[in-house]
């Protein structure tokens, strides 16, 4: 039985889009902007995400406390919403599309560990959510995934493979249950 050795862990080649400055710069306004402010500050979000590298469309509602890991890898079309707590891990990209929401609490992971290799390799896809699309409170959605065209994840479900259009999805692993 191979077992991990963490000593081995090694993410050198690991391409994180932007110099270390720029990444310093985002996490101090991240903490101040985005993941400890209570106000209403959607438009100013928006604008400082933009700066950062984001293509955020249009009037896309970025609520409280969303934490966003690297924002010129992030991508939201328009009249989006990103509810309070949502975490946005976008190792790799994560393209939301236009009239999504993304409840409070998902959490979008690009990320994750080659558990049969002793060295535990990272390892990073992208998400991609569909125009109309519906990621209810608490959902996990992981590297890799892409949700379907008007496709809604009930709370709490894990998503570990594509979802299709039209479809309510639900559970651990989620998986359609009926039209929408």
């Amino acid at each position: 039985m191979m077992k991990q050795n963490l000593e081995k862990f090694n993410n050198s080649d690991f391409d994180r889009g932007a110099s270390k400055g720029k990444e310093l710069f985002w996490l101090l306004l991240r903490g101040f902007f985005f993941e400890f402010s209570v106000l209403p500050l959607s438009g100013l979000r928006r604008k400082i995400l933009n700066l950062f590298g984001s293509k955020i469309q249009g009037s896309v509602t970025l609520k409280p406390q969303v934490k966003i890991t690297f924002p010129w890898k992030l991508s939201v079309g328009e009249n989006s919403w990103i509810g309070e707590e949502a975490w946005l891990m976008n190792l790799a990209p994560i393209e939301i599309g236009a009239n999504v929401s993304i409840s409070q609490r998902v959490m979008l992971c690009t990320g994750s560990h080659n558990w049969k290799k002793e060295s535990f390799d990272l390892i990073t896809q992208p998400i991609i959510i569909k125009d109309g699309a519906w990621i209810c409170a608490n959902v996990f959605i992981g590297p890799g995934v892409t949700i379907g065209e008007n496709c809604v994840v009930t709370a709490g479900s894990v998503v570990t493979c594509d979802l299709p259009a039209n479809m309510i999805c639900s559970g651990n692993p989620a998986k359609p249950v009926k039209e929408r």
